[in-house]
């Protein structure tokens, strides 16, 4: 059983930073993509970042391209989003995706930027 563990939210000013990871279990990720996504009260789930299993292709919603980084640790099976420059519509529910023939997704973790 496939486990995708997300951390590193809270509540940060904007401008502020944060760094989300997602460490995945049950099964290794090294020949999958993974994303994360985000949803906001009242919204649909949108796309924010996505990367290749070798991490050579990466993409951005608009919205965060500049601001946001995903990155990958192979070894550690963990996926990364670096955020900076928060604002507060970044506020959200962040989750972390594994594509795949089967596709898995964490809990969230709760990103807060205030004003």
């Amino acid at each position: 059983q496939v486990q995708l563990i997300e951390s590193g939210g809270g509540l940060v000013q904007a401008g502020g930073s944060l760094r989300l990871s997602c460490a995945a279990s049950g099964r290794t990720f090294s020949n999958t993509g993974m994303g994360w996504f985000r949803q906001a009260p009242g919204k649909e789930r949108e796309s924010v970042a996505y990367i290749s299993w070798s991490g050579g292709i990466t993409q951005y919603a608009d919205s965060v391209k500049g601001r946001f980084t995903i990155s990958r640790d192979v070894a550690k099976n963990t996926v990364y989003l670096q955020m900076n420059g928060l604002k507060p519509e970044d506020t959200a529910i962040y989750y972390c995706k594994m594509y795949g023939p089967s596709t898995y997704w964490g809990q969230g973790t709760q990103v807060t930027v205030s004003s």
